[in-house]
């Protein structure tokens, strides 16, 4: 049995959720967010809130029961407060900035790279800090993730893209050969 989903989903206020036969729908004052629901999950708004329960005794409909729980958990709480990831650049000459849709990053390569930026994902950028926003926890993670993998950051001087407060555990590179005479 899931413990994650036999807890019933509270609603805050002012935040509506539909469902209908194969979707469910979450609007708050931080937008809408619509995701598909698995023919072996049932999902029902009861008052103020959401019971999500399988659909048959089956592993499939188990496995499933606590990650679609957790799915429109993580919708309620989208749309009321965004998701925010921040990355930190390192290096000399590093340095991000945004272009209308487009993330624009120098990273010590020979041109610079030019990410676009998925729909209902803000990203602004102060100093060496590039903040991302959203209302879809997925989307937010996901867009962190790519522009980090586009320069990790390296263990030798720390220099690349990490996430805010990650620690990246530095080796000492090569020792200087003493001359012996």
């Amino acid at each position: 049995m899931s413990r994650v989903g036999k807890n019933a989903i509270a609603i805050p206020a002012g935040t509506e959720v539909k469902v209908s036969a194969d979707t469910i729908t979450v609007k708050g004052k931080g937008g809408t967010l619509t995701r598909a629901l698995h023919r072996t999950v049932a999902v029902k708004v009861e008052g103020s809130s959401i019971q999500v329960s399988p659909v048959g005794n089956t592993r499939l409909a188990k496995a499933l029961w606590g990650t679609y729980a957790a799915h429109v958990r993580n919708m309620i709480a989208g749309v009321n407060t965004p998701f925010v990831k921040k990355l930190q650049i390192e290096g000399i000459g590093y340095k991000a900035e945004v272009q209308g849709k487009n993330l624009k990053l120098m990273l010590g390569f020979s041109h610079p790279v030019i990410v676009a930026m998925p729909e209902g994902v803000e990203t602004k950028v102060e100093k060496n800090i590039v903040t991302i926003t959203g209302a879809d926890k997925e989307k937010v993670g996901q867009f962190a993730a790519s522009v980090r993998a586009l320069k990790k950051p390296e263990p030798y001087k720390g220099k690349g893209i990490r996430y805010e407060g990650e620690v990246v555990r530095e080796k000492a590179g090569k020792k200087a050969a003493t001359a012996s005479s």
